[in-house]
């Protein structure tokens, strides 16, 4: 039995990290979040880990508030580079295998075909350079390790795009949304899976991996997407450009993501992104 510590227990990735793990008698599971590790302190870091026996570590902790990043960015980068180097010395330290949650904002957003995981990175926002760093740090560190870049990310825990879109059409006769951004929505239960096949493997395969749901959309066509699940008509949803919805931090245009690697390395099946967001909202429905 492998004990595994999964950090940032509290966030979208963290709550389907809980989920999974009831469902595996194989393995320990310890959550932390800030309050119970400070993963900023890499003493406090090093005891848990050495005192726990921790055999495994999936770092779902980040900063990920995109635009304020830009004003403030050195919590941002404490959170998502130098916390990261932490777990990775610590886990190295002991032996450990590590998995850490990326962003498609390491990519610069330029492309026109689907990013692979050897593209030129170029990010462009606080956020997307201080993911980056933490990527090179961890494997500095830590060469035994998984990254998984991902995008778009929703779950029926906290605040995300789909929540938002959902309350708002409900308050809303009209909503104006970027139809020039196009990418993935990945549900964090598909996520929570894939991290859960690969910690059950009999081969662990260190790296850099693109992980987000299938298919293809903009912002405004997972909006109407949202809306017609959810079973919102009063509200009238306007494509507009970047142009006209200014916002601190620069976005990724494209940010589809190829997940061959991942697919055939660990042989996940990735679903649809309309599949699990009906299975989301559903969800949601439920809880209401």
């Amino acid at each position: 039995m492998t004990t595994i510590l999964v950090t940032g227990a509290n966030g979208q990735l963290g709550n389907e990290m809980r989920n999974l793990s009831q469902n595996d008698k194989e393995n320990k599971y310890i959550f932390t979040d800030v309050q119970e590790l400070d993963i900023t302190d890499a003493h406090a870091v090093n005891r848990f880990v050495t005192e726990n026996g921790i055999g495994f570590i999936v770092n779902c902790a980040a900063y990920t508030a995109v635009d304020k990043a830009e004003s403030d960015s050195d919590l941002c980068r404490k959170i998502n580079a130098v916390a990261v180097e932490n777990l990775a010395k610590a886990a190295a330290a002991v032996g450990a295998k590590m998995i850490h949650i990326s962003t498609d904002y390491v990519y610069g957003g330029t492309h026109y075909m689907p990013y692979v995981e050897s593209d030129p990175v170029a990010p462009t926002s606080v956020y997307g350079t201080t993911k980056l760093e933490g990527e090179r740090l961890l494997l500095a560190a830590n060469p035994q390790s998984v990254i998984l870049r991902t995008a778009w990310l929703y779950s029926p825990y906290g605040n995300n795009f789909v929540k938002t879109m959902i309350r708002l059409g409900k308050e809303k006769e009209r909503l104006t949304v970027v139809a020039d951004q196009v990418g993935t929505p990945t549900c964090a239960a598909d996520l929570a899976a894939a991290i859960g096949t690969i910690i059950r493997s009999d081969k662990f395969v260190p790296g850099i991996y693109n992980f987000s749901d299938e298919g293809v959309c903009s912002w405004y066509d997972f909006t109407v997407a949202i809306h017609r699940l959810a079973g919102i008509t009063g509200c009238t949803v306007v494509p507009v450009g970047t142009d006209e919805y200014p916002t601190a931090a620069r976005r990724p245009h494209y940010s589809v993501l190829n997940k061959k690697k991942i697919k055939e390395t660990y042989r996940i099946v990735i679903p649809h992104w309309e599949q699990s967001l009906r299975h989301c909202i559903d969800l949601l429905q439920q809880q209401s």
